[in-house]
């Protein structure tokens, strides 16, 4: 049994993908791997197609040796340019598309522009601090989460869906071998797509951490993306259609009241309002412990008024589902309608235990569960490279350590920002994992990666922050500016004023205009619907 050896080569001309809104192609069954915005090739790092060479033991099939469809779907990003630095952004949310923008906006000398590939597993970029306002219905899913195709069509920035599945970095320091590599590393996506680039940034968030208690990740629902915010919508949607002119409220529990348990029970607690009770649970004896004073108290005061009710000074020990006979009943009773029987009668039960001791320990029953506490980098998610020294240095926390530029320690070509760095403010505390942080961040690593390129200093980021802001409801939120020590606006134009300073911070100019008309079109119709209910009331008062 002779050993066969054997080449396959497969010529691969440019090849045109429609963007995410237009449906995708595929270069070999099985790729999932999905390009948009521009025209994008594949082919071989150089440019000649794909040269596959496989060794076999020959048994009887004729001497002909099997290549399997994953084999086959390896292929190599083709740059338009060899002779322009290769950007490759791993992550599409604050940190990632921010600093592709940034690199846009940028003035660069002749062939030093560089070329630049976002990569994303979402097609659609989220607005992550107005995902509450989805649950209240004052905007649409379109306006705080545009696709990527949508948002860089005039831009010269490629976009690939795909999800990341190892960095194999080769710009790691070495005092005996000081040459600079023809290629700073390889990206290998899940699609068997392989990206060389010549500068890397790290920018692929966090997701939530739901293995801290035992039924965490089978009953309770995160909220931290688009996919997270139409889930509960949808459930809240039918635990609102099951229990319509029915005495029994809607049990929603909450774990966690920082920022986003706090917004999450104020936003869930005006839609439901007499319907529901909203209980948010806090190891803390207090809610939003790093929020200003101002911001903090605005918050008691609206959840005082609404049907919340503030478990402070407890842990969550377990979450069960309930299957009391009851339940079992209404679920037998009610027609089959898919997946949605189930999720609507089912209850759960959370254990929870007394932070200090001497107290006593609750079992809450909610119809809802959402989960706010904790979250944990994707980095660790990634497969690890089998040279040591090519492996990127982590924290505890699965985050990459970064000098004062945001630059990966060992390895001066890739920066990490965001839930990917682990940079930490002068007093050595951690920076916030907040998008004000990912916004600055975005803007010094582009300016870094600019001045990498051209040979200049490259600057210290250092963080400033311009205050803080929380919604409260469909019509009210809190807003802390820092540069006003003590100010906190609330209510009506507090409200006014968190919406424009987001509207000012959506990434395009061309997305900020329609939303903007949008908004004030949406407002113009709201302002005449309740001149008409005012004066309804005053003449049938009469």
């Amino acid at each position: 049994m002779a050993p066969i050896a054997f080449s396959l080569s497969v010529s691969l001309g440019p090849l045109n993908f429609a963007g995410a809104s237009g449906g995708s192609g595929k270069l070999f069954p099985g790729s999932s791997g999905r390009l948009g915005t521009n025209s994008c090739r594949f082919s071989s790092s150089r440019g000649k197609g794909i040269r596959c060479a496989v060794s076999s033991s020959s048994n009887n099939n004729g001497g002909v040796a099997e290549i399997s469809e994953s084999e086959l779907a390896k292929h190599f990003y083709a740059w338009p340019d060899y002779k322009k630095p290769r950007v490759c952004i791993l992550g599409g949310g604050f940190g990632g598309l921010y600093t592709a923008l940034r690199l846009e906006s940028l003035f660069w000398p002749d062939n030093k522009k560089p070329q630049v590939v976002l990569v994303d597993q979402s097609e659609h970029f989220v607005f992550k601090p107005m995902l509450y306002e989805l649950l209240s219905g004052e905007v649409d899913a379109w306006e705080i989460a545009p696709r990527f195709s949508d948002l860089l069509a005039n831009t010269s920035i490629q976009f690939i869906q795909d999800k990341v599945k190892l960095v194999d970095p080769c710009d790691h320091y070495d005092a005996n071998n000081p040459k600079n590599p023809s290629c700073s590393g390889t990206v290998y996506l899940e699609s068997g797509l392989h990206i060389e680039y010549d500068w890397l940034v790290l920018a692929l968030g966090a997701e939530a951490k739901l293995d801290l208690v035992p039924g965490a990740a089978e009953y309770a629902l995160p909220f931290s993306t688009l996919w997270d915010a139409q889930r509960v919508d949808s459930r809240l949607k039918i635990l609102e259609r099951i229990n319509f002119n029915k005495k029994s409220l809607i049990r929603v529990a909450i774990v966690g009241c920082g920022y986003s348990g706090v917004e999450l029970a104020a936003t869930i607690s005006e839609r439901l309002q007499d319907r529901g009770l909203v209980q948010a649970i806090n190891v803390e004896t207090m809610i939003c412990p790093t929020a200003p004073p101002g911001n903090r108290e605005a918050a008691l005061k609206v959840l005082s008024s609404r049907n919340v009710e503030l478990l402070l000074g407890y842990i969550v020990r377990s979450i069960q589902r309930v299957d009391d006979a009851e339940t079992s009943e209404e679920a037998n009773n009610r027609p089959s309608q898919g997946t949605q029987p189930d999720l609507a009668t089912s209850r759960y039960r959370l254990e929870l235990q007394p932070a200090e001791r001497g107290s006593q320990g609750r079992i809450l029953e909610a119809d809802l569960v959402l989960w706010t506490v904790g979250s944990k980098s994707l980095l660790p998610t990634l497969e690890p490279s089998k040279n040591y020294r090519k492996q990127l240095p982590l924290n505890g926390r699965g985050q990459a350590e970064t000098d004062e530029t945001l630059r990966v320690r060992g390895h001066p070509r890739i920066f990490a920002l965001g839930d990917s760095s682990a940079l930490r403010d002068p007093n050595g505390r951690p920076l916030p994992a907040t998008a004000q942080v990912a916004f600055q961040q975005a803007d010094f690593v582009g300016w870094n990666l600019w001045a990498a390129i051209n040979n200049r200093s490259l600057l210290p980021f250092r963080y400033q922050n311009l205050g803080e802001m929380m919604t409260l409801g469909r019509n009210d939120a809190s807003v802390s500016p820092s540069f006003i020590e003590g100010l906190t606006l609330e209510g009506p134009i507090g409200h006014a004023a968190r919406k424009i300073a987001y509207l000012i911070r959506l990434p395009t100019d061309e997305h900020r205009v329609k939303v903007g008309i949008s908004w004030l079109t949406k407002s113009a119709v709201d302002s005449i619907a309740t001149i008409q209910t005012t004066f309804t009331n005053v003449f049938t008062s009469q």
